[in-house]
Order: structure tokens, then C-alpha cells, then sequence
């Protein structure tokens, strides 16, 4: 989650193709590692560190929403960005997150569950720039406050 800010040009095709070779990447994984026992364990994993930080630090309200553990009031240096979503924890600060933001940090623990704990080599080889990162680009840049909905829609 960051600032809104208005896409440069030609950053549609880009995010294509930055999703186009994340699916290239996931055809290199064995199969045993996506969407299986395995990765489940993964996020079940990255949901108890998720949860065990989020307690660690949270200071404020702690919530089930979206089907998420939502932890506020983190100290901004025990999360990345506007927030961080560890197996099913959004970890984030003091401000309520939106409707939008919980539906796009619930896709993150969709991914979590598909990948387990690939997701954090994945996410890094992906990138922080988010238009190019496909993890952000598939969770939607608009709801994740990357870029303005209505360049989204165009």
C-alpha cells in the first residue's frame, strides 16, 4: 500500500509483461510446491509469524476482516510501505485501512496460500517498483493505492 500517484506512460504493457513472466517463473516450480500440502504449510507458517510480530508490536485495534488478522498501530519500521500481509496478518499503522486496501491485501494471502513460503523470494525477485511487480499488479494496483482507480479503468 503507498500514496496514489498518477502511472507513467506505457506502464500498462509493462505490468503485462512483468505478469506474463511471473507465469513463466511459476512454470519452473514444481507443481508439488503450488496450491498443495506444501503451501499450504508455507502460509500456515507465515500466518503464525505474521500473527506472533503483529502481537509483538500492534498498539492498536486487532481485527478479522476479509479473512484477514489485521494488526494496527505497528510501529511504521515493522512493515513495508503502507503495510505488509504475511500469510493471512496485514501488519500496518495507525490508519483504518479501506474496504479497497483489505480486498487487495486479502489477494495476498490468496498468493500466500498458492506459493507458501516461496512468496517472500518470489516477491522480492519481483521487485518493489509495484507496476512492475505482478504479486501487486495481480492484487490490484488501483485498490492497493499504486495508481488512481481511473487509470486502471482505461
Amino acid at each position: 500500500m503507498s500514496a496514489m500517484r498518477t502511472p507513467p506512460a506505457g506502464w500498462r504493457q509493462r505490468a503485462e509483461r512483468a505478469v506474463e513472466r511471473g507465469a513463466a517463473l511459476d512454470r519452473l516450480i514444481p507443481r508439488v510446491l503450488l496450491d498443495s500440502p506444501v503451501s499450504a504449510f508455507g502460509a500456515r507458517a507465515g500466518t503464525a509469524f505474521g500473527f506472533a510480530w503483529g502481537t509483538l508490536w500492534s498498539t492498536g485495534r486487532v481485527e478479522k476482516r476479509h479473512g484477514l488478522w489485521v494488526f494496527r498501530g505497528m510501529p511504521a519500521w515493522t512493515f513495508g510501505r503502507g503495510g505488509v500481509c504475511v500469510g493471512s496478518c496485514f501488519l500496518t499503522g495507525d490508519r483504518e485501512p479501506s474496504e479497497r486496501i483489505l480486498t487487495h491485501e486479502a489477494v495476498h494471502a490468496r498468493q500466500w496460500r498458492r506459493y507458501g513460503l516461496l512468496m517472500p523470494l518470489l516477491y522480492l525477485i519481483a521487485g518493489r517498483d509495484p507496476l512492475r511487480n505482478r504479486f501487486e499488479i495481480e492484487a490490484g494496483l488501483a485498490d492497493g493505492n499504486y495508481i488512481p482507480r481511473r487509470a486502471e479503468n482505461r
